[in-house]
């Protein structure tokens, strides 16, 4: 197989995005095994921090070759090719658009929180004159 990508000229900007994701959760993976490493091992151990440093880098670069060759596995790269198709086909709303959803969305949920805490406060003080609370 290589180091040739499979179907090169396709998918380009979802298979970037999918290398970045998966190399920084490869990159969190590795700094979480740099910290159980720092917890254990004893501070006396000679080569500490060759231990510390080397295994979590040499952990991360496996990772990035295991994603590597993972998303270029013929159908996880179709997949990726065909998502980058579907992707292109969505009509995507304008700004003014999503302003003026974001804006109703908004004051909805504005209104939405004031009338319920309006009708919190007059349940409220009912069951304090029924005595039930």
């Amino acid at each position: 197989m290589g180091l040739e990508l499979y179907k090169s000229g396709q998918g380009r900007y979802v298979r970037a995005g999918t290398g970045v994701a998966a190399g920084v959760v490869d990159l969190v993976l590795a700094y979480y095994v740099y910290t159980l490493l720092d917890r254990y091992i004893a501070d006396t151990v000679t080569y500490k921090a060759y231990l510390m440093y080397g295994i979590p880098a040499v952990l991360f670069a496996g990772l990035g070759v295991a994603s590597f060759f993972y998303m270029n596995k013929r159908n996880v790269a179709d997949f990726l090719v065909a998502t980058e198709t579907e992707m292109k086909k969505v009509s995507w709303s304008s700004r003014a658009e999503l302003l003026g959803s974001t804006g109703v969305v908004i004051v909805t949920v504005v209104a939405l929180s004031v009338f319920i805490y309006v009708v919190d406060q007059a349940l409220l003080h009912l069951f304090d004159k029924l005595g039930l609370w």
